[in-house]
C-alpha cells in the first residue's frame, strides 16, 4: 500500500509557507520520515496566517489552519542556522538524510554551508530539491515571489475571469495558490524520480523546480492553443475554450454545471432539453460549429434551463448520461455521500492542540481507512529544542 511506499526514506524540510511544504507533505503521506526545520520563535510564516486558528482548551497554544493544511505527518525541530552551531546541527540532520527540501532565494543557503555543492560532499546520496519563484538561473533568478505574482506573469490570469464589456470584467486569480500546489506536485514527482535514479546510479542529485515554470506548464491546453493559433486566449468566464456547452448555467432554484464533452452527448441533453432540433441544426451539430455560434445557443440554452428547478434536470440528465455537475460550498463537500464513501475527511492528533480533521492525501484515498493502521503521525510537534514561545507556535 502507498502509505509505507516509503519507508526508510528521511527528509529534512527546510521549506516553508505553501509549495515546499506540500512536497514534504506528500513524502510524509507515502511514508517517509521528515523532520521540519524551523526558525526559533516564529516558526513557518503560515504559523501566523490566521485566523481561523485552532487553539488548545486553555487557549495557551495555536495553530494556523493554513499551517495545518500543508504540514501533516512531520516532526518540527527549532533550529536557528544561521549560527554555527545550528548550521551544524541542520548539517548532522542531513548526514544520513535521503532527501533535502529547501525555498530559499537561489544560493541563499551558500553562506551558511547548507548549498547542495557543500552537503553533497558530506552525502553524496542526498537528493536536494530546491524551490524557487524564478529558478536557479537567469537573470531573475535571485527574486523573489510569490503564487499570485506567477498566476499573473505565466499567463493565468490572463484568460481567467469575466470577459471585457460583462459585469464584473478583469483579470482574475485561482481561489487556492494553484501554482504553489502544482509546485509542491511536480516537486513531489522529481524527488520519487531522482530515488529512483538514484537506486539504479547510487548517487544524489540537485533539483531545480520554479513556481514560473510550472504556472507556464499549467497553461496546458490554453498554451497548445496559442502555440498551434498564434491567438492570445481571451478570458470567457466559465465558458470552456474548446467544449461547448461546457459551462455554468442558472435553473430556476440555483445553478448547475453543464459539461458536454462530445456530440452524442450534445444529442442526449437536446432530448432532455425537449430541443432536438438543436442537434440536427448544422451550426450546433458538431462542438466546432458549437464553439463558433455559442452566442446564439448559450440564450436558448439558458431560457431552457431556467424554466424548471434542479432536480428535475439534473434527475433527467442522469437517467439519458448527459454529464453535470453541482457547485457545493464547503459544507456540503465535506457532507456529500461520495466524499464521506472515499474517507477524505481525516483525524489526526497533535500532543498540545488535540484532534485535528484534514483532509485525506487523494493519493491514498483509494485505500481503506481501516487498512492504513495507526492513526497519521503528530502534526507539528516540536522536539529536540524547547521554543520559548509555544502559544505562537
Amino acid at each position: 500500500m502507498l502509505h509505507n511506499a516509503l519507508r526508510g526514506v528521511k527528509v529534512v524540510d527546510l521549506s516553508r509557507i505553501l509549495a515546499g511544504p506540500w512536497c514534504t507533505q506528500n513524502l510524509s503521506d507515502l511514508g517517509a520520515q521528515v523532520i521540519k526545520v524551523e526558525h526559533p520563535g516564529r516558526g513557518d510564516d503560515t504559523r501566523g496566517w490566521g485566523p481561523p486558528d485552532l487553539r488548545s482548551a486553555d487557549g495557551g497554544a495555536s495553530m494556523s489552519a493554513y499551517f495545518m493544511a500543508c504540514n501533516r505527518g512531520k516532526q518540527s525541530v527549532a533550529i536557528d542556522f544561521s549560527t554555527e552551531a545550528g548550521a551544524a546541527r541542520v548539517r548532522e540532520l542531513v548526514a544520513d538524510a535521503d532527501v533535502l527540501v529547501e525555498n530559499y532565494k537561489a544560493g541563499g543557503l551558500r553562506k551558511y554551508g547548507l548549498d547542495y555543492a557543500s552537503l553533497a560532499s558530506l552525502n553524496p546520496r542526498l537528493i536536494y530539491l530546491s524551490i524557487t519563484g524564478y529558478g536557479q538561473s537567469g537573470p531573475m533568478a535571485g527574486k523573489p515571489g510569490y503564487d499570485y505574482v506567477f498566476q499573473g506573469m505565466g499567463g493565468l490570469m490572463s484568460y481567467t475571469g469575466q470577459p471585457d464589456g460583462t459585469p464584473g470584467a478583469g483579470p482574475l486569480r485561482t481561489g487556492v495558490a494553484v501554482v504553489d500546489l502544482m509546485t509542491g506536485m511536480y516537486a513531489t514527482s522529481a524527488v520519487l524520480a531522482a530515488l529512483r535514479q538514484r537506486d539504479q546510479t547510487g548517487r544524489g542529485m540537485p533539483l531545480d523546480i520554479c513556481l514560473l515554470d510550472v504556472a507556464v506548464a499549467l497553461n496546458a491546453n490554453q498554451g497548445a492553443n496559442y502555440l498551434v493559433s498564434g491567438e492570445a486566449p481571451k478570458r470567457s468566464g466559465n465558458a470552456h475554450p474548446n467544449c461547448a456547452p461546457y459551462e455554468v448555467f442558472a435553473c430556476a432554484d440555483g445553478h448547475l454545471i453543464l459539461a458536454i464533452g462530445n456530440d452524442g452527448q450534445f444529442a442526449r441533453f437536446c432530448g432532455v432539453a425537449g430541443r432536438p432540433e438543436w442537434a440536427a441544426d448544422a451550426r450546433y451539430a458538431t462542438n466546432s460549429a458549437r464553439l463558433a455560434h455559442m452566442d446564439s445557443l448559450r440564450p436558448l440554452i439558458a431560457e431552457t434551463l431556467a424554466a424548471a428547478a434542479r432536480k428535475r434536470w439534473t434527475d433527467a440528465f442522469d437517467a439519458a448520461g448527459v454529464p453535470w455537475g453541482p457547485i457545493h460550498t464547503l459544507d456540503e463537500v465535506f457532507a456529500h455521500p461520495q466524499v464521506l464513501h472515499r474517507g477524505l475527511l481525516q483525524t489526526a492528533t497533535h500532543p498540545v492542540l488535540g484532534e485535528l480533521r484534514l483532509v485525506r492525501n487523494p493519493l491514498l484515498a483509494g485505500t481503506p481507512p481501516a487498512a492504513m493502521g495507526a492513526a497519521p503521525p503528530l502534526l507539528g510537534e516540536h522536539t529536540d529544542i524547547v521554543l520559548p514561545s509555544p502559544a505562537t507556535l
